[in-house]
């Protein structure tokens, strides 16, 4: 073996190691919290980033009632249950001053409800309703952005990730209902948009990401048992959001993305 050839050898070897080291950060496990954790994406989010061997913490309104969530609790140690109404500010700003000092890379703001369907048609409009849902889904998911972010900017990954939809695009063809969830993903995608341009400088990433149609509880409410049983499963649903969550970076910042990575005409 000559000297050309040993130098060459060293070379690609330092550059094996410096490339290693570059995306160390970004491979190893980090922590995330997910909202609306009790069930469906929320709690299949919570599997998946825990058996990757991330804290999770894992927020749901009434954590006695969630024993599924519980028992994942119990048996992994690197998941904490916090209980976290997201309509409720001081809720809120408590668990956010528990956590103060706690880098957290990812922040998935998965917490949404579709709201009564009966309230969301001409005739019967309940603005009762209208408040519960804009509250859910386009305040709360603001407000924890916001009081989570100095945490989120303290990490490695830096990463706000809101769950939006395709029933938030204007040009959607077909059934325009329900009113109010539709509007309130209209609204949360231009919320996040600003969030993003707000947020920019501190290097944070902004995502907004929507699942394929999936077989949860929201979308049984929606379409029927039937028609939802067609659909994506959970666990598939999740694993590609994961994916496509790790692959989102400045570039698509603010933008709202379908879980192939297209971005939505929204």
């Amino acid at each position: 073996m000559n000297a050309r050839t040993l130098v060459l050898m060293w070379l690609v070897a330092c550059f094996t190691t410096a490339s290693a080291s570059a995306q160390a950060p970004d491979a190893a496990p980090g922590t995330v919290l997910v909202t609306g954790a009790n069930r469906g994406l929320g709690l299949e989010f919570v599997k998946q980033y825990a058996q990757e061997g991330w804290k999770v913490i894992a927020t749901t309104r009434n954590p006695g009632d969630v024993p599924e969530l519980s028992a994942l609790a119990l048996d992994n140690a690197k998941i904490a249950v916090e209980k976290l109404d997201v309509r409720d500010a001081a809720q809120i700003a408590a668990l956010a001053a528990k956590y103060r000092g706690q880098p957290i890379d990812l922040l998935i703001n998965n917490a949404g409800v579709l709201g009564d369907l009966d309230a969301q048609k001409l005739g019967s409009l309940d603005y009762t309703q209208f408040e519960d849902v804009m509250a859910v889904n386009v305040f709360a998911v603001l407000a924890v952005s916001d009081a989570f972010r100095e945490h989120v900017a303290a990490s490695g990954r830096k990463k706000i990730v809101a769950i939006t939809s395709r029933s938030g695009i204007l040009s959607q063809p077909g059934w325009r209902g329900p009113y109010f969830y539709r509007a309130s993903k209209v609204a949360l995608n231009m919320e996040m948009r600003m969030l993003a341009d707000d947020l920019r400088d501190s290097g944070i990433v902004v995502a907004l990401v929507a699942p394929a149609p999936t077989d949860t509880d929201m979308l049984r409410e929606l379409i029927g048992e039937q028609g939802a049983a067609s659909q994506a499963r959970p666990a598939d649903s999740v694993a590609r959001l994961i994916d496509l969550i790790d692959r989102v970076d400045a570039e698509h910042n603010g933008q709202p993305l379908f879980v192939d990575g297209s971005v939505l005409p929204w």
